[in-house]
């Protein structure tokens, strides 16, 4: 176990080095001042600036930033789904794949866009490799831009700054963050065993002398920003537990810290922008904390292994069904509460077949979505449980609640509850119909709480922007494609609307100036009662959820059942 435990601390020692580094480049990125990469790409944003007609000196509303997330993300749509579907006329399709039915192309296109990626397919035998690069991974950039762009967006209006242009801070999300760290974790993937080429599948011969056809393709782009923009989709089914997407321990190091890197770095990245670093280390601290207490149980629950197994082969085991060897119970674990605390999606192992406390661990990360969340949209959730903290002391105190000497108002609440009532919304409704017809919709394959599970992961991780699954589902169904549609759309637009109107309301209201009754939010106090409200409204949300799924199969097993 320690060597576990060890390997684990020496991933998250290497995450809590990068975050005051990053998180200072991306604040000098976004607050337009000067970084050592404006030689290579200033004269490049010029060039796009130009050719859209952009003005970067223009600062836009909530109104116009929320319509320009919009638009631009429809006509990316429009685009890929037309790929997807001529993809069996278009070029580098060497195992001449035709189009997918119409409402898979349609789940795959919005689950995309919204940065979801959950796959209802085999990427291997479903899209050709101009689908894969041109289409998926084309998304994979911008759907993770559009959620860093509105991220910052919302930090600088709740700090009082103009929210800024969607198209600039897209655009620098790509050409600053995305595009250069991209191409050095693609290089060292490369590099470290994971391939890269448009050659065709190959056969070869096995030693039982049958024929065995292994799947190749541009694998090691595709698979740094899967992993740094919080995409998730592999380009194979099995995802980052193939050997081509992650051979070895070094990959599996890289890819887990690149999943993490920008989430947890852009609150450091908050605390360079309001000026208030000693509030960004505070609240980055109370996330983190929460994360280890997470990954700490997710990893002893797999670590201990299945009680009812250990006793018939006479050992006490560590759970190693569904992992991959080479990674173990640890990095698995790790892995596990990693991708749905980060919203990104990519496995390393079947979660399907975690103990229920790794389930309980990644539903609950997903149902909270702010340890570390989406991409830029995490954080963002984080500070509307900052506000409604704010809001709920002040009330108590008998203090008119404020924020960076703006007054917490009416609007400010109902925009926040808007973002936190969206979730439960997206997830349970849904859920609940599949379940009203077991038989016809629901196609799961384990029976009581576990089915239970299945069905209400889905429905979360697609509302969370995840996109990970309990993979006992036949979800390639018309109605699991529809349904799902549902909430990728739900979960992501509805609040990034409603973040973004709150931001631009705060960014508008006159400065209050401080008094000795003004509630300091950067004590370690106001941060335990943040971590408080967090914890109360997002966990009992969901408690019932969690009661009658991993919590009663946990009783179910360790009680012999």
């Amino acid at each position: 176990m320690l060597s576990g435990i060890l390997q684990i601390a020496l991933t998250l020692l290497i995450i809590v080095v990068i975050v005051p580094f990053l998180g200072q480049y991306m604040a000098q990125v976004f607050l337009r001042k000067k970084t050592f990469l404006d030689p290579i790409f200033r004269p490049i944003e010029s060039l796009i600036y130009r050719g859209l007609g952009i003005r970067p000196d223009r600062n836009m509303t909530g109104w116009q930033y929320a319509r320009s997330v919009l638009l631009s993300n429809l006509a990316m749509s429009v685009l890929v789904f037309a790929i997807i579907m001529f993809q069996g006329i278009l070029p580098f399709n060497p195992t001449e794949m035709s189009a997918p039915r119409w409402d898979l192309a349609l789940h795959t296109t919005i689950s995309f866009v919204t940065n979801t990626n959950q796959q209802h397919y085999s990427g291997e035998t479903t899209f050709s490799y101009t689908t894969q690069v041109l289409a998926l991974g084309y998304l994979m950039f911008t759907s993770a831009a559009t959620g860093l762009a509105v991220g910052i967006a919302f930090i600088r209006g709740i700090t009082g700054k103009p929210i800024g242009n969607f198209y600039v801070d897209l655009t620098l999300s790509i050409t600053r963050i995305l595009l250069p760290i991209s191409i050095v974790g693609g290089i060292l993937l490369l590099i470290l065993g994971v391939p890269e080429t448009l050659g065709g599948v190959v056969n070869l011969p096995t030693l039982e002398g049958a024929t065995q056809t292994i799947a190749r393709g541009p694998v090691a782009h595709f698979e740094i920003i899967k992993q740094l923009g919080e995409n998730g989709g592999g380009f194979f089914g099995i995802n980052s537990a193939h050997p081509y997407e992650n051979p070895n321990a070094f990959t599996n190091l890289i890819e887990t810290v690149a999943m993490v890197t920008i989430p947890t770095s852009l609150i450091y990245t908050y605390g360079v922008i309001a000026g208030n670093k000693k509030q960004g280390w505070l609240l980055f601290w109370m996330v983190f904390i929460i994360y280890v207490a997470l990954i700490l149980i997710a990893a002893v629950g797999e670590f201990n292994g299945n009680p009812q197994v250990n006793q018939i082969i006479g050992a006490n085991q560590p759970n190693l069904e569904g992992k991959e060897i080479r990674f173990g119970w640890a990095q698995t674990a790790l892995w596990a509460a990693t991708t749905t605390a980060t919203m990104c999606g990519a496995v390393n192992g079947m979660l399907d077949s975690f103990m229920p406390a790794g389930g309980f661990v990644t539903l609950f990360n997903m149902f909270l979505q702010v340890i570390w969340g989406g991409q830029g949209t995490g954080t963002a959730y984080l500070f509307v449980y900052l506000i409604l903290s704010i809001f709920a002391t002040g009330l108590m105190v008998g203090r008119t609640p404020e924020i960076f000497g703006r007054k917490i108002e009416k609007r400010e609440i109902i925009f926040a509850s808007v973002v936190l009532l969206t979730h439960p919304i997206a997830i349970l409704i849904p859920a609940a119909i599949t379940l009203a017809f077991p038989e016809t919709l629901s196609g799961i394959s384990n029976p009581g709480f576990h089915g239970l599970s299945q069905v209400v992961y889905e429905y979360t991780s697609a509302a969370a922007n995840n996109g990970s699954g309990f993979e006992g589902l036949g979800d390639n169904t018309w109605w699991w494609n529809l349904s799902t549609i549902f909430s990728l759309l739900i979960g992501r637009f509805i609040p990034i609307i409603a973040l973004l109107l709150l931001a631009d309301g705060m960014a508008q209201k006159p400065l209050v100036p401080e008094t000795s009754g003004t509630l300091r939010t950067d004590t370690v106090l106001f941060t335990a009662v943040t971590a408080g409200v967090l914890l109360v409204l997002g966990a009992l949300t969901f408690f019932p959820v969690l009661a009658l799924g991993p919590i009663a199969e946990g009783f179910q097993i360790y009680g012999g059942s």
